[in-house]
């Protein structure tokens, strides 16, 4: 994991679907080819977590098992 910004290209970033603009605790991710930038919705140009692709997709996964 690390918290360093990618500099080879633009990330677009999602807005998380629980997100309800009345300032609750909401983050957004980016997904590329290989990794996974999660960051806090209200802090943009604030710092990120990048994880491996492989890890973003166990960490989903667990969450649809509950």
């Amino acid at each position: 994991m690390t918290t360093a910004a990618p500099t080879d290209r633009v990330l677009v970033w999602h807005t998380s679907s629980y997100s309800n603009g009345a300032g609750g605790e909401c983050v957004e991710c980016a997904i590329t080819s290989t990794r996974a930038h999660v960051r806090d919705t209200k802090k943009g140009d604030g710092p990120m977590v990048t994880v491996a692709g492989s890890a973003w997709a166990a960490f989903l996964q667990a969450l649809k098992r509950g």
